[in-house]
């Protein structure tokens, strides 16, 4: 169900809200966070499905607040709830002229009490997200770099300006992949890791990440293969003295064979992750990802000063 709501405030909004509940028996106690979406116009619909399905796993009530359009000051907002909404409440807020400089009193009447905030940039986001105000009221921040013009750079600008919080989903869509071969190097005979290869997009940031990942905290010189018409990553060598750890997932494959020295061969099925995946992983922790700074502030920095 959708209910549109012109020229509006948000204690009309939250008001609305507990009529909704009262007549339709829709409880926000089961919420377990507010999600802030900062979007484009053009990018809402996308991102409140991501929303709603993350919404599944994560409870919660999603407050889009869209760019302020030119006219006389006002605010508009539309209400999901039911099958449009998922398992959450989905809130639109689209303000008018001078109605969109302070966000932040847009949406405080709607948040949830005493409840986690969690804000995110689908595009563009702010070189510094914790100073934004939508991004100051949050314990997470989630971006996505990808969807900028030029990711490099924008993780440049991010790191430049990172605060505990911060994430971006870039580092989420690399995580199945820190996961195996993590554990493939829990299996003895442990030894050092000398030389890693990582083949795919080498424009991808996910690849960059997990590549500064690799090196900073293994020790070891990383070399980057690009592979055509490659989405995101598509391989990991490992090269040990005991052998080589190889993982391969072929470009037009869901599926990562991972080869062991050992000759043992392993299947798993490994698809690329969608933005609700993405979306899901990042919502699962809220404390700072103090790993994810690291790589960030540090290891990155420090392979692209290589690979120059």
């Amino acid at each position: 169900m959708k209910i549109q709501l012109h020229d509006t405030t948000s204690s009309k909004i939250a008001s609305q809200l507990v009529k909704l509940r009262e007549e339709g028996g829709a409880v926000a106690l089961g919420r377990v966070l507010t999600l802030l979406v900062v979007a484009d116009e053009d990018d809402v619909e996308e991102a409140v499905d991501a929303a709603n399905q993350a919404s599944r796993e994560h409870p919660c009530r999603v407050i889009v607040v869209t760019d302020a359009v030119p006219g006389a000051d006002g605010l508009d907002a539309e209400i999901r709830v039911g099958g449009d909404a998922g398992a959450s409440e989905v809130i639109l807020l689209r303000p008018r002229g001078a109605a969109g400089g302070d966000p932040d009193t847009l949406v405080t009447p709607l948040l949830l009490p005493d409840a986690p905030i969690v804000t995110w940039w689908p595009g563009a986001a702010p070189d510094d997200p914790s100073d934004h105000p939508l991004g100051r009221m949050a314990q997470r921040r989630i971006t996505d770099v990808m969807r900028c013009g030029h990711p490099l750079r924008s993780l440049a600008r991010l790191a430049e300006h990172h605060a505990p919080g911060d994430t971006d989903l870039a580092w989420a869509r690399a995580t199945l992949w820190r996961g195996l071969i993590a554990e493939s190097l829990d299996e003895p005979p442990y030894t050092r890791v000398d030389a890693i290869r990582i083949a795919g997009n080498t424009d991808h940031p996910s690849l960059l990440l997990l590549g500064a990942w690799l090196r900073y905290f293994l020790k070891a010189d990383v070399t980057l293969e690009a592979v055509e018409a490659a989405p995101a990553i598509t391989g990991v060598t490992l090269v040990r003295e005991n052998g080589n750890v190889v993982m391969e997932r072929p470009v037009d494959s869901t599926i990562l064979r991972i080869d062991e020295p050992t000759g043992i061969k392993h299947r798993v099925s490994l698809p690329l992750r969608t933005l609700a995946d993405s979306l899901i992983e990042d919502l699962r922790r809220l404390d700072p990802d103090e790993v994810y700074g690291e790589v960030l502030t540090k290891a990155l920095p420090e392979l692209v000063e290589e690979l120059a």
